[in-house]
Order: C-alpha cells, then sequence, then structure tokens
C-alpha cells in the first residue's frame, strides 16, 4: 500500500468526520453520517494497520475514531435537563401534527353517536334491546349518577385513569392495523349515544350532561388524540412519501412515544376531576346552578389548557423546526452501539 496515496484519497472524508465530531449539537442527517463515516473510517484504519503497521497516520485516526465512539456512547446527559425541551418543545409540537386528524376523530365521534342516540331513542324497540323497562329506568335513575360516588373518589380516579390509558394506548399500539382505532371510535361512540338515549327516554337528559362535562371535555378529546395518533402511524404505513415504509414506521413511532407520555399525564388530570370534582355535592352546598358551574368550570378550564399546549406551544415548537419525535442523535446513537 502507498500510504501517501492512500491518506491523500480519503483525507477529506477523515476531515468531515472530524468536523462532526467537534461540531455541536447534531441533526438527524448529521448523526447519520457520522456513524456511516465512523464505520467507513474504522475498515481503512484496519486496512492501514493489516499492510503498514503502526504508522503516524493510523494512530491519528484511532484518535479521531476513539472520539467518534466517545461522542456516541459517552455519559448520557443530565435526565432533568431534557425536561424543559420535551415539555416545551418536543410533546407540544407531536400534538400539534395531530391537531386536524384529532378535529376529525372528535367531529366523526359525535356524529356517530347523535346517529345512534337518534336512532335508540326514536324507537321503543330499539331501547328494550339494551335491557328490561325496569333495568333501563334504574340506570337513569339511580345507577348512572351512583357510578360516580360508589367508590372512594381516590380508588375511582385511579380505575378510571386506567381504563383511559389502556383504550388511548391500544388506539396507538394497534394503530398500524388501520381497523383497530375506527373500531374504538365507533364503541366508545356508540356508547355514549345509547346512554344518551336511555337518560332522555327516563327524563335524565340533564344528569347525562351535568355528570359527563366535568371530567369529559378533556377526557375525550384525550381519547381522540390517541386515536389520531394511532390513524398517524397507519397513514405512515401505507403511505411513506420519500422515506421506506420501515423507516415512516419508525419516525410516526418515535413520535407516538413522545404523545403517549402527554396523554398519559392528561388522562391523570382528566380521572382526577372524575375521581374529585364530578361526585362533589357541591350543588348541593351553594345551589344547582352555581355548583354545576363550577364544576364545570374546572373541567373547560382543565380542556382550555391542554388546547393551548397543543395548539398554541405547539404551532410555536413547530415553526422552530421541532417535529416531535425523539432525540434524532440520542437515536443514532443507540444504532451506532447496536452494530
Amino acid at each position: 500500500m502507498d500510504l501517501d496515496a492512500y491518506t491523500a484519497a480519503h483525507r477529506s472524508d477523515w476531515e468531515r468526520l472530524e468536523s462532526l465530531a467537534s461540531s455541536g449539537r447534531l441533526s438527524g442527517p448529521e448523526a447519520d453520517e457520522m456513524i456511516r463515516r465512523y464505520q467507513a473510517t474504522a475498515a481503512q484504519l484496519s486496512a492501514i494497520k493489516t499492510t503498514a503497521g503502526s504508522t503516524r497516520t493510523g494512530d491519528r485516526l484511532s484518535v479521531l475514531l476513539s472520539r467518534v465512539r466517545l461522542r456516541f456512547t459517552g455519559a448520557p446527559r443530565n435526565v432533568l435537563s431534557q425536561f424543559p425541551r420535551f415539555f416545551l418543545l418536543q410533546l407540544p409540537a407531536a400534538l400539534y401534527r395531530l391537531r386536524w386528524l384529532t378535529l376529525a376523530v372528535a367531529v366523526a365521534t359525535i356524529i356517530i353517536a347523535l346517529a345512534f342516540g337518534s336512532w335508540a331513542f326514536g324507537n321503543p324497540q330499539v331501547l328494550a334491546n339494551f335491557g328490561s323497562e325496569a333495568d333501563l329506568k334504574h340506570l337513569a335513575d339511580e345507577e348512572f349518577v351512583s357510578y360516580y360516588s360508589e367508590n372512594p373518589a381516590a380508588s375511582f380516579a385511579g380505575r378510571v385513569w386506567t381504563n383511559n390509558a389502556w383504550i388511548a394506548a391500544q388506539c396507538i399500539a394497534f394503530g398500524i392495523t388501520g381497523v383497530w382505532v375506527p373500531y374504538v371510535v365507533l364503541q366508545n361512540a356508540q356508547n355514549l349515544g345509547i346512554t344518551g338515549a336511555v337518560m332522555f327516554a327516563y327524563d335524565q337528559g340533564d344528569a347525562f350532561f351535568l355528570f359527563i362535562a366535568p371530567h369529559g371535555q378533556l377526557e375525550l378529546t384525550s381519547i381522540f388524540v390517541a386515536a389520531a395518533a394511532g390513524l398517524r402511524i397507519f397513514w405512515g404505513w401505507v403511505a411513506p412519501g420519500r422515506m421506506t415504509r420501515l423507516e415512516s414506521l419508525a419516525h410516526e413511532g418515535r413520535s407516538l412515544v413522545t404523545v403517549a407520555v402527554g396523554l398519559i399525564i392528561a388522562l391523570f388530570v382528566s380521572g382526577i376531576i372524575e375521581g374529585f370534582v364530578t361526585p362533589w355535592p357541591l350543588e348541593q352546598q351553594i345551589g344547582p346552578a352555581l355548583g354545576w358551574s363550577i364544576k364545570i368550570g374546572i373541567g373547560t378550564l382543565a380542556l382550555a389548557a391542554f388546547l393551548v399546549y397543543m395548539l398554541v406551544l405547539g404551532r410555536r415548537a413547530h415553526r422552530l423546526g421541532e417535529t416531535g419525535d425523539l432525540d434524532e442523535f440520542e437515536a443514532g446513537a443507540r444504532r451506532l452501539v447496536a452494530a
């Protein structure tokens, strides 16, 4: 091997690798480029050592490769230091990307619920299929309201949080199938419509809305977002654009991890409201009008905070170039370690 000629042929590649290793924060493409150049340089160093033994050029490349490995596998950043970026940029940006799909799921749910509710309310024979006259009357007069207060508030809040988080997780995990999200949306809307029809049929329509409104605003919106996330990953597989299907799924999947964390928090808040605010007998203490206004107002404030976070902060993060994906530099490090 003519070492001088070999060095001259690859000097620009080594200098580029050194430049990447010395730079600050790397973008996703730059991290991928560093991995490729690291692997190529490692092969070139092996060739030099095999044919020329120990040389100054080989020693310099060994030091360079050590710097690159340290760049990828060195001590991780303090987890606490990453929280501000996650909550101020990554999470709102990931939610913002789902805004139109979330709206579409919400509209579809409302339409389906109204269709089932109108159909059942206008046809006594249909209502009869869901239970006897005594059972339906018991549901409307007692069971629907007592459901929110028959268990201790803390355990009830934990139970509904777990149940709703499980539904959201199903939407995200099985969204790629393309059928699970529509099934969940249909079931949720059907249950909502049929329950409303029963309540209205027995003159308890006001109780239906009053007991759903405090927690239901944020809870249903969170489920809509989860459904939108599931549809997004399905669409990433159907129409990957310039990416391969696997690349598109990986990109959407990393974003959905971010969304899942946000929904766990949002559903925890809605669970607290459902467990402590919805059954709170405030209307018996200060009057129905003011009591229910306060309870529904708490739910409305929670929803408003979520929407501001999703749309206002999300739009700002999106304009700053944030996609809601996991840190692509750290993802590149994991790929390097796996290699």
